[in-house]
């Protein structure tokens, strides 16, 4: 792998069935920690036929060995930040792979935030039975997730994320 390599994304629910594909995202960088990505107007298709494709330049962050990704939203009314709760990230072949666990947490430029998608997380752990040791992974990483923003902790830092959309462009141009 090196910067500047193409890949596609999966998103999987628990059961192992893929339920959303992204067509694009370019290495930026790797560490012994996390990936990170960029991609614009990039197709996102949910495998039940809905697809659009995404308006601004997103930088992602990917975690090799934690439980979410960070996707940083380059807006015109600034960064927006919307973290997915997801397994830690595998890459195989040019495709990178994660579970979605459903809940999200959206950061908006005014550093309020929201955490989304609650329903839709209970509905899921009961009917796919998530396990308990799991339930407690995803809510202490929730919390840990939270105060990363709280902190402004990395990747919460508007000149990092400025950086790599830099880079990203100076990929594209290419």
């Amino acid at each position: 792998m090196k910067k500047g390599d193409l890949f596609n994304i999966h998103g999987y629910k628990h059961s192992g069935k893929l339920y959303k594909v992204w067509d694009e995202a370019i290495l930026l960088e790797e560490t012994e920690d996390y990936y990170v990505f960029g991609n614009k107007n990039t197709k996102v298709t949910k495998l039940f036929g809905k697809s659009w494709n995404t308006k601004e330049t997103a930088i992602i962050f990917y975690f090799k060995n934690n439980w979410y990704n960070i996707i940083a939203q380059i807006k015109k009314k600034g960064i927006f930040y919307y973290c997915n709760m997801a397994s830690p990230v595998i890459i195989e072949g040019n495709v990178i792979k994660f579970i979605d666990y459903d809940l999200d947490l959206r950061v908006y430029p005014d550093n309020t935030y929201k955490i989304l998608d609650k329903k839709e997380y209970d509905y899921h752990k009961e009917k796919m039975k998530y396990p308990k040791d799991l339930q407690d992974i995803i809510s202490y990483k929730l919390k840990e997730l939270i105060k990363r923003f709280n902190d402004r902790e990395f990747p919460f830092n508007k000149d990092l994320i400025m950086k790599y959309k830099e880079e990203y462009d100076k990929l594209m141009k290419k």
